[in-house]
This record gives C-alpha cells, structure tokens and sequence, in this order.
C-alpha cells in the first residue's frame, strides 16, 4: 500500500500534537491512521462513510480497552443462538463448557446478549468473561451476568464485533444457532482456510444425541466437497462431539506442545513447548512433504527479528518452507507436533 505523504508544515504539527498529548509508542502507526482521517477528509468523502469510518475506529478502541487487562489470558468465545432458553439441554451444555474452561484458567467471551450467551457467562462467571454486545432494536441487550461489570462493550457494527470476538481468543465453541451463528463459524472456516487467521480449535457443540451439526456435515461432504468448492478434508479442522469433556479437551490440548507461530521471510516458524528429537523430526518430514514447498522441516533457532521483538525466544522451534496453497493444511502439522511422545503430558 502506497502511502500518500502530507506537506511537510502539516507533518511537523501532528508531531507536535503527538508530543504535547505524548504519544510516543508505535508513533508511526498513529501517524498513519492521522494522515488516513485527512486524506477521506480532502476526498471529500460521503458523510455517510466517514461516520462509518469514525464510528468504526471508535468502537475497536473501546474493544482494545476491554481486553487489554487480559493480554496473557488464554480466552475462548462461545458461539450459539440468542434464543436458546433455560431449560433447553443446549443452555446447560453452554454453561457447563464454560465452567469447565473457567475451571482450566481460560477467560470465556461472547456476545453478550441472552441464550447461549448468558449460559456461557453464567458457566465462567462474572470475573472470567467478557462480552462484546451489539446494539439491535429486538433481542440482543446485553445480559444481566455482564451489563452489571465492566466485562463488556457494546458495539453498533457487526464487522467490528466479530472482529473482536475472534480476534482476542485461542479457541472456539460454536452451539446451534441461526443465521448469526452459522456466519460466525463460517467466517471462522474461511479464515483458518485461507490462512488468514492463525491456526486456532474450533468445536461444534451439541446436546447428547442431538443432530444439528451433522445436518452440516452431509451438506459439506455431499453437495460442497464433491463439487470442489472447497478441499477434500477441509472440515477436518472441526471438531463435532455431543461431549462437553471432549470440547474441553479439544480446546485446550490444541496447545499441548504448539504455541504459535511467525511469518520470516517466506519461512514459516513454529514455536513449541517442547523439543522434538532428531526422530521425530524426520517423522514429521515423513508425513508432511507434500506441504513444503522446498526443503525441509528443521530444528531452527530464533530468527533475528524474533529476537529484535523479544518474541518467544525462550521456546524451541522448528522451521519450514510451506507451499501457500497448503496453508489451511496447518492444523495437521500441528496437531502430529501436538501427538509427539516428546510433547508435555496432558
């Protein structure tokens, strides 16, 4: 992106306001959204569009602010229908995945209106979750559990809301719901399909015996896959269970020995937990060749730029040259690292 540059005099004044309102990290990237605010204004933009743009901006603060508190809690949203009632199994299994993940440390968000919602927030309890509601003149007022903390953030954007109910978690319970579930977990799909998004659990959680998101899977294995619309396989990254032990096990044993990752270059590096041994590396080169696209999987030190950022630089790594259009096979890769004898227990 071509970044259009200002007259020198306006430059010199915004730097002087950022000093004066001592702005000083990451000084650039707040230069950017400045210069980006008077360049829609000598567009001559829509008013229209700059209420979206300001209203936009706006709400991602307040939602950075909401979250920053809890930067090393690990977090998963849950995901269901707003009009789940109380006595529906499904409202107990909300609740009782919660508490389970509470119980491990996670810290649990939602949308924070009624349903599913309030059961997920009643399961974690009122210090570990957080809500990001959206304001709608039917149905969806944040529920009693969050309006009464300063747990949540209403927000008047869908886009900006699923922004933060994904952007913030390391893992993802998706219960029946309508239309505004199923385009959650799609948007999900698409960004772990296209690598936009890191490698992150998702579950698709029933009640005991229910059938709703098998429904989805024959759909997906009948009429999308055959077509070639998408991958042979790329549901797999799914898991569906009836079982609240198994949602739980899904989502935390997803980071076992796997911790994250870093684009260098056109080198892909993954931090683990623990070192593989020689063996184990070569198994993984074994099963995984058809995903590089030159060389490799190798035991690798931390890359200049990792230590330049103090990234992780405590954690062994392994390192690899992935073909792109196999990035949405990541999960595989992961979740061998994840099943290696040298991998933290359990």
């Amino acid at each position: 992106m071509t970044e259009e540059p200002l007259p020198a005099a306006l430059s010199a004044e915004i730097n002087t306001v950022l000093d004066d309102a001592g702005v000083h990290s990451d000084r650039r990237l707040v230069m950017r959204m400045l210069r980006t605010a008077i360049l829609l204004g000598e567009d001559g933009t829509d008013r229209l569009d700059l209420k979206i743009a300001s209203a936009a901006l706006a709400e991602m603060r307040d939602a950075f602010r909401l979250f920053a508190p809890y930067e090393g809690v690990p977090k998963v949203t849950v995901f269901g229908s707003a009009r789940t009632r109380q006595d529906d199994p499904l409202y107990v299994q909300a609740r009782d995945v919660a508490a389970a993940l509470a119980a491990d440390g996670w810290m649990v968000v939602t949308g924070a209106g009624p349903g599913i919602m309030q059961a997920a927030a009643e399961g974690a309890g009122p210090a570990l979750s957080l809500g990001v509601s959206i304001r709608l003149p039917f149905e969806e007022k944040a529920n009693a559990l969050v309006e009464a903390s300063d747990h949540v953030v209403a927000m008047k954007y869908f886009f900006t809301r699923k922004l933060m109910l994904m952007k913030e978690s390391r893992g993802f319970i998706c219960l029946p719901g309508g239309f505004g579930t199923l385009d959650e977990m799609f948007e999900l799909l698409t960004l772990q399909q296209t690598g936009k998004a890191e490698p992150m659990p998702i579950v698709l959680l029933d009640q005991q015996g229910g059938t709703f998101w098998q429904g989805l899977k024959r759909f997906i294995d009948e009429d999308l896959a055959p077509t070639g619309v998408i991958s042979e396989g790329d549901f797999d990254r799914v898991v569906i269970t009836d079982s609240v032990e198994a949602a739980t096990a899904e989502i935390t044993g997803f980071w076992r020995n796997y911790d994250s990752l870093r684009w260098v270059g056109d080198t892909l590096v993954l931090r683990l937990r623990s070192a593989p041994t020689d063996a184990e590396i070569d198994g993984l080169n074994e099963r995984f060749a058809s995903m590089l696209a030159s060389g490799r999987i190798e035991r690798a030190e931390p890359r200049q730029v990792e230590v330049s950022d103090r990234d992780r630089v405590e954690l062994p790594r392994l390192a690899l040259h992935l073909d792109q259009w196999r990035v949405g096979e990541l999960f595989r890769l992961i979740r061998a690292i994840n099943d290696l004898p040298s991998a933290p227990a359990p």
